[in-house]
């Protein structure tokens, strides 16, 4: 099973905007770091799902995947496969795409405090662009 973080973080409303992944797989770390458009928080985090999802399907294909985020707004759209926000729809959709390559596929919302190296990295992504 491979153990996936994201987070997601914005500088300001549309401001800068970034995405950090944290992998634990087959006793390895592995770390990225994504500087993305000018998006809400929200918007970010659901990018740092996608862009996660994405790094397995080529590094880790047919692996169960254990995806872990403290945005509760991701996790419950994911839960329920559900929005009525115009905005997430298609990121949601993008993301049962990306889901459809997994046999196995969880997600779990994690507190902030258990989330770190993901935060780390989102926040980096965000320095990258100034």
């Amino acid at each position: 099973m491979i153990e996936v973080y994201t987070d997601g973080a914005s500088n300001s409303n549309l401001g800068l905007s970034g995405a950090g992944i944290y992998i634990k797989a087959n006793g390895k770390s592995y770390e990225y770091t994504f500087p993305l458009e000018n998006l809400t928080n929200h918007e970010a985090e659901f990018h740092a799902v996608i862009k996660a999802l994405e790094i397995c399907k080529g590094t880790f294909p047919n692996e169960i995947i254990s995806l872990r985020s403290d945005s509760q707004v991701v996790v419950d759209v994911i839960e329920n496969d559900f929005t009525k926000n115009k905005t997430f729809l298609p990121l949601l959709e993008t993301i049962r795409e990306e889901i459809s390559h997994f046999p196995y596929f969880f997600i779990k919302w994690i507190p902030e405090s258990n989330n770190k190296n993901a935060d780390r990295l989102a926040k980096k992504a965000i320095q990258l662009q100034k």
